[in-house]
């Protein structure tokens, strides 16, 4: 009786194991099937596998986590989602990643947060977070038109942008302005939402936060604007040099780095001079007031050599000397004609009004002055200092 029991225990035991196996193949295949149909890229396919390598022990992901290991990975709305529920099918849970109490008092006491910003932030962490079953509700609202909903379902999810837009700190741009572009996401979020796909509402509005502050850092950050898709390729190329340093415990080179991405050399030479800062000229050279300033040290391509300017003043002085042989009627028409003074030369008409006489009349004075100035003992002066030049 006993063996009979034990036998069928046993059974029991096997099949059961056999339904366990039997479910992980199917829940393998349906996460197979999710990316397979998805249209999500290699690059998106090979970032997911790292993904669940790193959170299997833990058992879940937070969406600033998925943010932060997808950084640069370009990424559709559906994508998104789809990134999402592939993880998700993998066994990783997706865990709210609004900003919790303690994230929003971290950032009111934070320097460089004025004191406006940080009332607002205490402000939104006494609003409640939704539950699945109230995001539905709303959502449904929404779509008959609802204003009240949808402001409702912004509010509460504020959370989420702080936790997002702290991440981006420290790029050119102040928290208040990230925080501030950040809502426009959340806005367009709260639009475009379809409950019925199945996706959480933080899980969806997390793309088009993250979307929303990315290009308003590549619009306002930088002094001279890099388009959005540059920037995706700049992060792309940062992240490569960061995983290439630790393999190799140094910094890598161009040639690395370039056959790390497949692009040429200097195709990752000209990325990397995209993200050098813009430093101003009046910036100090050194580390006191007296070291100048960094303009002092760039070379002036328009500027004369100094050797130049001293055969300019040489020159000039052997004009003035050869002028003064000539009588002063002469000298003046000379200079006049050929803007010796003023660098403006003038015509025939206007140098006869100075003298209140005709045109003619002045060009037979020029052509006077120009014979005597022709002359040997007096243009032998300046052939030396053109033999010398």
């Amino acid at each position: 009786m006993n063996k009979e029991k034990d036998f069928i225990e046993q059974e029991d035991l096997e099949i059961e194991e056999a339904e366990k196996r039997n479910a992980l193949d199917e829940e393998e295949e349906e996460a197979e099937a999710v990316v397979e149909n998805s249209g999500m890229t290699e690059e998106a396919k090979t970032r997911a596998s790292e993904i669940y390598e790193t959170f299997k022990k833990k058992g879940n992901v937070t969406t600033e986590e998925i943010i932060d290991m997808t950084e640069g990975v370009d990424l559709g709305t559906t994508d998104f989602e789809t990134f999402c529920k592939y993880l998700e099918e993998m066994g990783l849970q997706i865990v709210n990643g609004e900003a919790n109490a303690a994230l929003v008092e971290e950032l009111s006491a934070e320097a460089g947060v004025d004191d406006v910003v940080k009332l607002y932030l205490k402000d939104i962490g006494k609003t409640p977070l939704l539950q699945p079953g109230e995001e539905i509700e709303l959502a449904k609202r929404i779509a008959d038109g609802d204003k009240e909903a949808k402001n409702k379902l912004i509010e509460s999810n504020m959370r989420l942008v702080v936790s997002i837009a702290k991440r981006y700190m420290g790029r050119g741009m102040s928290f208040a302005d990230l925080y501030s572009d950040g809502n426009m996401g959340l806005i367009k979020a709260a639009e475009k939402f379809d409950y019925t796909k199945g996706f959480k509402f933080s899980t969806y509005a997390t793309w088009w936060i993250r979307q929303a502050i990315t290009r308003a850092i590549a619009d306002h950050a930088r002094t001279i604007r890099v388009p959005v898709h540059m920037v995706e390729t700049i992060n792309k190329v940062k992240r490569a040099s960061r995983k290439l340093l630790q393999e190799y415990g140094r910094e890598p080179t161009p040639e690395e780095v370039a056959e790390e991405m497949g692009l040429s050399k200097d195709k990752v030479e000209s990325i990397f001079m995209l993200d050098q800062p813009i430093v101003s000229t009046d910036a100090p050279a050194g580390g006191d007031d007296d070291s100048g300033v960094i303009g002092d040290f760039i070379l002036d391509e328009k500027s004369k050599n100094p050797s130049d300017n001293l055969d300019s003043v040489a020159l000039k002085s052997q004009l003035i000397g050869l002028l003064s042989t000539l009588n002063p009627r002469e000298e003046k028409v000379i200079r006049l004609r050929y803007g010796l003074d003023d660098g403006r030369p003038r015509t025939l008409e206007e140098v006869g009004k100075e003298f209140n006489v005709t045109r003619e009349r002045i060009r037979q004075i020029e052509a006077k002055a120009l014979r005597k100035l022709r002359q040997p003992v007096r243009s032998v002066k300046l052939k030396e200092f053109k033999d010398q030049c």
